[in-house]
């Protein structure tokens, strides 16, 4: 019965993850597709920053801790690159075809390097440079558990704070590039070492402790683009706020939030609605003067959720499965092949 205890508490901790991952779609969402305030407030350069911010901690928390449950660098790979590719291709060979682009447009994005100057991201394709930063530190972290076992996870603290410190030095508050940005995901990392004990009983106590509700606060204030110094901290107070729902139970109201089956379907589709909006903006349902961009706003969701539907359920799904399996096959390749010698 307590194992059976601990297992539920775990799948429930992973739930508010899932309702961070959907939250953080629908901020991305509202900051590229609405209006949030009046422009001199900046809240829509504020909320983009915050999602990504959100998005980043979580994708670094469950590499992290996958590969510290699963050595298994190949399984890895071959988990993500399923995940990610095909969706991410097809969007890709799509608008670059439409948009009449290069060869070295192309090679950039399919290789995931289009964030690496010389630029080759476009107007279609800009917000892709969150799937090279992602990519690039699948493979940086993939390297790191062949050459160095579970021990070279122990460096992601280091690793995070040499990156936010090169920041610092650079005066860089807000980038795309790979360099000056991936300590977000780092953070996510060291939250996931917290996760599993592997840095003390400290960072969990406190983060236990801390108030919530100013986590947020300095969190939304380090997204703001006047907020100066505080822009090095956002890596940090969004591994904290993740990490404070992870540790202990939250506020009702936050609680209520993560748990919300609304935001439990974001989060089941979000790749796709990422992936896809950046495209559909540059449509017709994007087009036109301000009045008449907004009007067509309900539409351009309808579309993109729909859209996002059936890439999650009917195109994306067979890879992940595809991908699963040859992993397996693989493994269990291997095994024999280690119990005939």
């Amino acid at each position: 019965m307590a194992k059976v205890a601990i297992a539920q508490a775990g799948a429930d901790r992973y739930q508010v993850l899932d309702g961070w991952r959907g939250l953080s779609i629908l901020i991305v969402l509202f900051a590229h597709l609405l209006p949030l305030g009046p422009k001199t407030w900046q809240l829509n350069q504020t909320a983009g920053p915050l999602g990504m911010s959100l998005f980043f901690t979580l994708s670094g928390f469950l590499i992290t801790n996958f590969l510290l449950k699963k050595q298994n660098v190949l399984d890895f790979l071959i988990r993500r690159l399923f995940r990610i590719v095909p969706l991410a291709w097809l969007y890709i060979v799509i608008v670059l075809f439409l948009a009449e682009s290069g060869i070295n447009q192309y090679l950039a994005h399919l290789f995931f390097y289009a964030n690496w100057p010389p630029m080759q991201l476009t107007s279609v394709t800009s917000h892709l440079w969150s799937l090279c930063v992602e990519m690039q530190f699948y493979i940086g972290i993939a390297f790191l558990v062949l050459l160095l076992k579970g021990r070279g996870l122990l460096l992601i603290p280091v690793l995070c704070l040499i990156v936010t410190l090169y920041r610092a030095h650079d005066g860089v508050h807000v980038a795309i590039n790979t360099w000056y940005r991936v300590d977000e995901i780092l953070a996510g990392g060291v939250l996931a070492l917290s996760f599993n004990d592997k840095l003390g009983e400290y960072p969990k106590k406190f983060l236990g402790w801390i108030n919530q509700w100013i986590l947020i606060a300095l969190l939304l204030l380090s997204c703001h683009p006047e907020s100066g110094f505080m822009n090095y901290f956002r890596p940090y107070l969004a591994a904290m706020l993740v990490g404070s729902t992870l540790f202990r139970c939250s506020s009702n109201h936050i609680s209520r939030l993560m748990n919300s089956k609304i935001l439990f379907y974001l989060a089941s589709v979000s790749y796709a609605l990422y992936v896809i909006h950046g495209g559909l903006r540059y449509t017709w349902l994007g087009e036109g003067e301000i009045i008449e961009r907004y009007i067509k706003r309900p539409l351009l969701f309808a579309v993109l959720f729909a859209l996002a539907h059936m890439s999650t359920f009917y195109y994306e799904k067979k890879f992940i499965s595809f991908g699963k399996a040859l992993s397996l096959k693989i493994q269990k390749k291997s095994q024999r092949k280690i119990m005939a010698n």
